[in-house]
């Protein structure tokens, strides 16, 4: 079965950096854009970035955009996300998901997702 699995969360100071990757298994992941989304407390959903399953094409929040970077090593099965520059209000759950597509028309559609891993920005 689909299988995804976040790790890399933690606190972190304004300013500073998080790497996040997920691990995926029970699905061919090369075949397939992934995407990482978050949600806030008391906010919903929230869609982050995108990747196409080559990595051949990327998306990315405005809120996010110039400070994070998706990333895919299909020889590893994980998906990434470098987080640079964090802000308080990026302290969210983050989650990352598998879109039913390879080079989807628009960003935002999953089938499967994880668990997520806990991303706390504060001084």
């Amino acid at each position: 079965q689909v299988q995804l699995v976040e790790s890399g969360g933690g606190l972190a100071q304004p300013g500073g950096s998080l790497r996040l990757s997920c691990a995926a298994s029970g699905f061919t992941f090369s075949s397939y854009a992934m995407s990482w989304s978050r949600q806030a407390p008391g906010k919903g959903l929230e869609w982050v970035s995108g990747i196409y399953s080559d990595g051949s094409d990327t998306g990315y929040a405005d809120s996010v955009k110039g400070r994070f970077t998706i990333s895919r090593d299909n020889a590893k099965n994980t998906l990434y996300l470098q987080m640079n520059s964090l802000k308080p209000e990026d302290t969210a759950l983050y989650y990352c998901s598998k879109d039913p597509k390879a080079y989807p028309d628009a960003w935002g559609e999953y089938d499967y997702w994880g668990q997520g891993t806990q991303v706390t920005v504060s001084s």
